[in-house]
């Protein structure tokens, strides 16, 4: 019975996805058996967990039929499909350096009488040259069928490498941190389309919030992130964007980490929340300036009263609207030589006073050199270091999966 529910089940997913596949003229033999990886039914992509090297994953073929004869089937690892995925779903994963992973069983069977074949085993045995923000996927096709067609649409299987990582954050509870850093004019960039991106752990909540912002030399056309403004729950964020107010439909929750993408593609300011589509705004199709970032609350008096309890990591601006499966590859980190990366502070450090730009394009903020308005109406006071007031943290609490 159980074999039945599946084969029924299979096939109509396999005829879906035919179907949808299929262009005008082609014929579809409904009734043919066709091999496929198991799996891709559903979708391609599947996470592989490695803890530990080695570590393995089992991977089979699965017949639209039970077979009346041993159908043999062999698989390989054809790196070349990593980047046709990345061209037609936008993504920017990296196949696994040479060495890193081998493929145990390639030539399996699909037994008579059944319809799943012995299994091939991946085995990831090192992860000693990963890079630090890629994203790494193992493409495992099936190279060859004897007997039977493949269906195209799901002969690979892209096993994507889920790794623990433990890292440190900084911590801006202490109010005395919050100053702004404004890059030398050399610096300024002028941005027709932007994503800020920004990690974030609140370990409580208030009535306002003020987290940071991303703005220009004279803080025109920022784009300022706060909690509790204006009426708005003290969990919601409030963007304020270069065009106007946009709050998020997520309330937030303590004790755990986010990461919150806002996008500008030349007419629509988007928020996104883990990768997410939360809110969005119109935009007026002018170009915004970066040259000046805000830690926390730091106008006057404000930071002691509008202060965020909590961590941040993982500050990023690009000079592109990212998409959706690119902002949920990078919640743990991105490459830092990304194609439109213009700065990108991890904030990891764990010591010094220097927020280093991981892009190597020169955008470190020494928090011994910032800027803030001390007293309302007085203009901004340069050179004050706040640089006693950086601390660290590097806990259970500061996992990415």
């Amino acid at each position: 019975m159980k074999t039945d529910i599946f084969k029924y089940s299979l096939l109509g997913v396999v005829l879906g996805l035919s179907i949808m596949s299929c262009t005008e003229g082609d014929k579809f033999d409904y009734g043919k058996t066709v091999v496929l990886i198991t799996g891709t039914e559903t979708t391609p992509v599947t996470k592989f967990v490695v803890e530990d090297t080695p570590s393995t994953y089992a991977v089979t073929a699965s017949a639209t039929n039970i077979v009346d004869k041993d159908v043999k089937v062999t698989f390989a690892i054809d790196n070349s499909q990593v980047e046709a995925y990345n061209k037609e779903h936008g993504t920017n994963y990296f196949a696994l350096p040479d060495g890193a992973v081998t493929l145990d069983d390639a030539n399996a069977t699909i037994q008579a009488g059944k319809s799943f074949s012995t299994p091939t085993t991946v085995k990831v045995v090192s992860t000693e040259n990963f890079a630090e923000g890629r994203v790494y996927v193992v493409p495992v096709t099936i190279a060859q069928v004897d007997g039977l067609d493949v269906l195209q649409s799901s002969k690979t299987i892209f096993l994507q490498i889920s790794r623990v990582i433990h890292f440190t954050s900084l911590n801006i509870s202490n109010t005395n941190l919050y100053s702004n850093f404004i890059f030398a004019d050399d610096k300024k960039q002028e941005l027709s389309n932007f994503t800020y991106e920004i990690k974030f752990y609140s370990d409580d909540w208030h009535i306002i919030a003020r987290l940071c912002s991303f703005t220009s030399k004279d803080e025109q056309r920022s784009s300022m992130l706060r909690f509790g403004e204006n009426g708005q729950a003290v969990n919601a964020l409030q963007w304020v964007s270069p065009t106007g107010s946009i709050v998020s439909s997520t309330l937030f929750s303590t004790g755990r980490w986010y990461t919150v993408s806002l996008t500008y593609d030349g007419s629509k300011l988007t928020m996104y929340v883990n990768g997410v589509k939360d809110a969005e705004g119109a935009g007026d199709g002018k170009p915004v300036d970066f040259q000046r970032f805000e830690l926390g609350m730091s106008w006057t008096g404000y930071r002691s009263s509008q202060y965020f309890h909590g961590r941040i990591s993982e500050v990023r601006v690009w000079s592109r609207a990212l998409n959706p499966a690119e902002m949920q590859m990078g919640l743990c980190g991105v490459d830092p030589q990304s194609e439109g990366l213009v700065a990108y502070w991890k904030m990891n450090e764990g010591e010094g006073h220097i927020f280093k730009d991981a892009t190597g394009h020169g955008y470190d903020m020494d928090w011994t050199n910032t800027a803030r308005e001390i007293s309302e109406g007085k203009g901004l006071v340069y050179k004050l270091d706040y640089s006693s007031a950086i601390g660290w943290d590097s806990d259970d609490k500061n996992k990415c999966n």
